[in-house]
């Protein structure tokens, strides 16, 4: 009889069961979290926050490839997923359009230029088709001065393992950790000489944590009490590889502002940018907001080092005089 009422209640019971698996439509399940934009990482906010040049750089990316050709490392079994994204190049892109708040750069397509170059044939052909030879053609597209190029160049994995734990009377906690390290390099390139007119090389390291507890104990004579608790944090590889390119772009701009390839539109934020990077080489590079002291020290400086009015009229009072014109020398020509 009991045996029959158990019954019974299973089948009740199981429509309830099935029916609280299902979803509303509109509403997401207790563990389901909403999509997000990827926030900004502090390497990322410091690029976006650099001063603007004083006009546009016109920039081409043409790939930015894997070139470590490892695989994700494991102890276990044999892996054959890679090691690093696929689609550095959009992280690339995404690196030069927010540089400067996006104005510092004019990217220009070419990671898919042949899918460009089908669409345009394809709405010259139907503007002919339908307007006759008479139909207006298409404006030209924009080219670039200047090429970047690179890759990912290494992921070294166990740079650096470690741990340590403790145990007594059955009751213990340990931790471990695991650092692996990702390189990417980035070179501009001149479109008009061949010439490469920057090349920087950036590491980001990646941190794997471990910590677990645990307890095993005799609470009675029959008794035993076990239990376990822990939890990991591994730094995700693509957002590693995100920031180092991040702080590639910004290298490219304080090196190219530093040997004269490009100005900043501002003299003084520039000198507090260049100044930063310039004392930050020897050991880490952190293209991060500065604090209000360094900001307020560099400033500070900056007009320290600009010669007084005093200095600047007897530098130019101790100049030669330019020279006499020549008797056969021509006019030259006023523009309007």
């Amino acid at each position: 009889m009991t045996s029959q009422i158990a019954r019974i209640l299973a089948l009740l019971c199981s429509p309830l069961a099935l029916a609280g698996c299902q979803t509303v439509a509109g509403e997401r399940e207790i563990l389901a979290e909403a999509p997000q934009v990827t926030p900004s990482s502090p390497t990322g906010i410091g690029l976006e926050s650099l001063p603007p040049p004083q006009r546009p750089i016109d920039v081409a990316l043409y790939a930015f490839p894997d070139l470590t050709g490892q695989n994700k490392p494991s102890d276990n079994f044999a892996e054959y997923s890679r090691a690093v994204t696929q689609g550095g190049s959009a992280f690339v892109v995404d690196a030069l359009r927010r540089a400067g708040g996006g104005r510092w750069f004019n990217v220009v397509e070419r990671g898919g230029l042949q899918a460009l170059l089908q669409e345009r044939q394809l709405i010259r052909a139907t503007r002919v088709e339908y307007q006759g030879a008479s139909a207006a053609p298409l404006p030209p597209l924009r080219f670039a001065g200047l090429i970047l190029e690179g890759g990912i160049l290494a992921y070294d994995a166990n740079t650096v393992t470690g741990g340590f734990g403790a145990r007594y009377l059955g009751i213990g906690a340990d931790t471990k950790y695991r650092r692996d390290a990702v390189t990417v390099a980035l070179r501009l390139v001149s479109v008009q000489s061949g010439q490469v007119l920057l090349s920087v090389t950036t590491t980001k390291t990646i941190y794997s944590v471990l910590v677990d507890g645990s307890t095993y104990k005799f609470i009675a004579i029959d008794k035993i009490l076990e239990a376990e608790a822990g939890f990991s944090r591994n730094e995700p590889t693509q957002l590693a590889v995100r920031e180092a390119i991040e702080l590639g772009v910004y290298a490219l701009i304080m090196e190219g502002a530093e040997k004269g390839l490009w100005k900043f539109r501002t003299g003084l934020a520039a000198a507090e940018h260049v100044k930063r990077y310039k004392s930050s080489k020897p050991l880490k590079v952190k293209a991060e907001i500065p604090s209000d002291s360094d900001r307020r020290q560099a400033l500070a400086e900056a007009e320290a080092a600009a010669p007084s009015p005093e200095a600047a009229s007897m530098m130019l009072a101790a100049l030669p005089p330019p020279a006499p014109p020549r008797a056969d020398a021509k006019p030259q020509p006023v523009s309007p």
